[in-house]
């Protein structure tokens, strides 16, 4: 069954092409079409289109419809082209002609935006919170481990000391710089396109406002062409609120690679947190953590392959819009992969507490050494020349009992001010 069927058949090697894996994808979004379509039944009945008795059955039909998808009975067979088709079809097959209304003063584009707008806010409120949870997790590890000190690096050279509290919260508190732009794509998402149609509206008196409050959108998308060009730009506006968390779960991720080596040991985690080799029995391969670096190198490219496919579109609709949905759904649920088995793996992280006690680091503290010196009275030119000297000879002592006080630095982490900056995120 489709939508546009108007009695003669398509070539099936048009249909695959055209229909694709939509009805895979379709599977990710059809509970969001019973409720969008539950809230148009509801306008009709308000404006006069459809019966009270209409009305309540098409409501009650698609309740035992979103009923079946939430226990994962609903299918998509082959002989219909989407989750539309299949959703009218057993409107239709249960309820008659009452069944062929439910399409009356709306297109498939705006029940494809609809559908959309709804799981992104779905999804992203899901991906905001399992962000908080792997920044409530970093903040407790920074705070557990605060005093443990850490060699900071520069250009991958031993540079200045810094702590597994500054590390742990230097990751949580760029999480919040990441939230502000998934908040700024959930503000786009939240604006109700249906009523658009094709993207001109329709000639009923349909009531928007209606529809707005019945699915909890905030707003709506007033122009109608407005709303069907929104259809990628909602999706791209959601990766990059993703590729900005992927990159920061990236970095992260690639740090925990390197200080898992035997070179670094700086940390460990328990073996079946780890893969063997197949010839090299010694191995503990970081698996989990290059997987998510690179899955979420994969994420900063969304953006970009959006962009690809709608950057040189009029306006108005053009099939080329189906394919952002093959793009943003898996996007979305290896964004949320990442996010659970960082979370997973990082409670179970081991912390070497011995690091600064090798030779090796003992530059980490000619700043520190030197900064005593100015204290002291000396000139920081001298004092940096007379370091650089013992350092050349050999001669240098370092100052390890460092103490650092301001704002933000490993001796006072404001560990309560980054809960407080994330407390205002709702």
């Amino acid at each position: 069954m489709k939508l546009w069927d108007k009695g003669f058949s398509t070539d099936k090697k048009i249909d695959h092409f055209t229909v694709g894996n939509d009805r895979e994808l379709d599977l990710h979004l059809a509970k969001y079409d019973v409720i969008a379509s539950k809230a148009h039944a509801k306008m009709l009945g308000k404006i006069g289109l459809l019966s009270t008795e209409e009305t309540n059955s098409l409501v009650d039909e698609l309740d035992r419809i979103g009923t079946s998808i939430t226990k994962g009975e609903f299918k998509i067979e082959d002989s219909f082209e989407d989750m539309h088709s299949k959703i009218e079809f057993l409107l239709t097959l249960r309820l008659g002609d009452t069944g062929k209304k439910i399409h009356t003063a709306r297109s498939r584009n705006d029940q494809v935006l609809v559908a959309m707008h709804l799981y992104l806010k779905d999804e992203l409120a899901e991906i905001k919170s399992q962000t908080k949870t792997l920044f409530d997790l970093l903040l407790n590890l920074a705070d557990k481990y605060k005093r443990v000190l850490l060699p900071g690096y520069t250009h991958l050279q031993i540079a200045m000391p810094s702590s597994f509290g500054l590390w742990f919260s230097a990751y949580a508190e760029s999480l919040i710089d990441d939230l502000y732009f998934i908040d700024a794509a959930y503000k786009v998402a939240d604006q109700n396109p249906l009523g658009s149609a094709a993207g001109y509206g329709s000639s009923f008196d349909i009531d928007r406002n209606f529809t707005t409050k019945e699915m909890g959108f905030k707003t709506m998308k007033y122009n109608v062409v407005a709303a069907q060009m929104g259809r990628g730009k909602v999706e791209k506006a959601t990766a990059f609120g993703m590729a900005n968390i992927a990159a920061t779960l990236s970095k992260m991720a690639m740090d925990i690679c390197l200080y898992m080596s035997q070179n670094f040991d700086f940390i460990s985690f328990p073996d079946e947190l780890t893969t063997g080799s197949s010839i090299m029995p010694h191995k503990k391969n970081p698996d989990v953590f290059e997987l998510v670096r690179g899955k979420c190198n994969k994420l900063q490219s969304i953006p970009n392959q959006l962009t690809l496919v709608i950057n040189n579109l009029p306006s108005g609709y053009h099939r080329d819009l189906q394919l952002v949905k093959e793009i943003i759904v898996p996007a979305i649920q290896d964004m949320k992969s990442c996010l659970e088995i960082l979370t997973f793996s990082l409670s179970e992280i081991r912390i070497n507490e011995t690091i600064i006690e090798d030779p090796k680091y003992d530059y980490l503290f000619s700043v520190d050494t030197l900064n005593e010196l100015v204290q002291n009275g000396m000139p920081f030119r001298d004092a940096y020349k007379k370091m650089g000297q013992e350092i050349e000879a050999g001669t240098f002592t370092p100052k390890r009992n460092i103490k650092h006080t301001h704002e933000g630095s490993l001796g006072n982490l404001c560990l309560n001010e980054i809960r407080k900056k994330m407390s205002k995120i709702e």
